[in-house]
């Protein structure tokens, strides 16, 4: 609601912008008197020594020296964006994405052990080292697969060379051939066993058929780059049969995490993929930028609320999985022409004012308030672009305005 005082002055400003036009009556001219001072015969209150040293009413007289001694922050009024948030509690969670689980795909025991927890790991790092008769026999297979290739091949191409020349019999050629395409299908069988137990092309190029030694031994290597969060065995125990452990290592890339919000159905409809949020953790002073990546079709039965996932950028390391937080979602943007920080209102008699800078201090100023967020809030009335506003420790001013209006009471 819109004080006397304040609508006195938008009938000044109308006034003045409709000159002649507008005529306002005897009886409200004498009922505006004490706003507009249009009346006639009301004699002005003479200055008094009080008067001199606080200024007119709704003044306060501050020189930038005292200003700067009361901490007291100035800004310029300009235009900004209203915000509209809504708040879910939440954790911090590893990226589902950038978990890798490094898997014993054999049966044996673990001969190595290289990393270490908290040691970092990178993509194809050699981290562990199995011994495995499972390994040992289909290495062996592979070998003698190849073997009996490289000989059916060279007796194929012979036979071959003699059946182009008409010496061989077609007969013995076919033979020859059919020898030739199963043994190249039993090395291909081999080789694709060694894959599936996790062994490189290099490995396999590597292999001859005069190792003797080594046999026995896997290498397992990391499947992201990362670092070691968890160890699951130790030095010699028994991995892969059922019953018996098939991990090795946990690994986490943390340079990004995710944060698992749980958002009430009332403010569901509002929450989109893409949205960007703040998350901040009160006990641990930490605050970063997150956005939103999932929202879940489906409601919690317990809680009757809905999954959301944020992602944020951790690569200073600072924040940890498990950690408990806050997100303000940010549902909505409004750009509105003039608005000021909330801490620079304040109320006095009803009414919202602040305080602006002039060239002996400061002036009340009583404003009309519209949509605000958290922070800021819209002006619709009373400030111009451009005017310089107190913005913290507004309530000295506030105190000091309310002695000079007492003393002015008091000389009455």
């Amino acid at each position: 609601m819109i004080s006397p005082r304040l609508a006195g002055r938008i009938i000044v400003v109308a006034v003045l912008a409709g000159g002649a036009a507008l005529w306002i009556s005897p009886e409200t001219r004498m009922a505006l008197a004490p706003l507009i001072g249009l009346a006639k015969g009301v004699p002005s209150k003479q200055p008094t020594e009080r008067d001199g040293d606080h200024g007119p009413p709704g003044t306060i007289k501050l020189t930038a020296d005292q200003i700067t001694k009361a901490r007291i922050e100035l800004i310029a009024v300009e235009g900004c964006t209203i915000t509209q948030q809504i708040t879910a509690p939440g954790a911090v969670t590893p990226d589902a994405d950038r978990i890798g689980r490094v898997a014993a795909k054999v049966v044996g025991t673990v001969a190595e052990l290289r990393k270490r927890l908290g040691d970092s790991a990178v993509k194809g790092e050699v981290v562990a080292v199995l011994e495995s008769r499972e390994v040992a026999d289909a290495r062996s297979d592979y070998l003698a697969a190849a073997f009996r290739l490289d000989l059916q091949k060279t007796l194929f191409e012979r036979e071959q060379m003699l059946f182009d020349k008409n010496v061989s019999a077609e007969q013995q050629y076919l033979r020859a051939r059919n020898a030739f395409l199963d043994a190249e299908l039993r090395a291909n069988i081999a080789r694709q066993k060694l894959v599936a137990l996790g062994l490189g092309e290099a490995a396999i190029v590597n292999l001859s058929t005069h190792q003797t030694s080594g046999l026995r031994q896997i290498e397992v290597r990391a499947p992201i780059d990362g670092q070691i969060v968890e160890r699951r065995v130790d030095l010699g125990a028994p991995v892969g049969r059922e019953g018996q452990e098939s991990e090795i290592y946990v690994i986490a890339d943390l340079s990004v995490l995710w944060v698992d919000l749980s958002v009430p159905t009332s403010d569901l409809a509002n929450v989109a993929v893409g949205q960007p949020a703040t998350i901040t953790a009160g006990q641990a002073g930490l605050r970063a930028d997150a956005k939103v990546i999932f929202v879940s079709p489906i409601l919690q039965a317990d809680t009757r609320s809905a999954r959301v996932i944020a992602a944020m950028d951790n690569a200073s390391k600072a924040w940890r999985p498990g950690v408990f937080v806050t997100a303000q979602i940010t549902v909505a943007e409004q750009s509105v022409d003039l608005c000021v920080p909330r801490s620079a209102l304040q109320t006095i008699d009803g009414e919202q004012i602040l305080f602006v800078r002039t060239d002996d201090g400061f002036e009340k100023r009583e404003v009309v308030v519209g949509r605000g967020d958290g922070a800021r809030v819209e002006i619709v009335f009373g400030l111009d672009p451009g005017e310089v506003i107190a913005t913290t420790r507004t309530f000295v001013l506030k105190a000091e305005l309310g002695k000079g209006e007492a003393g002015d009471d008091h000389d009455h």
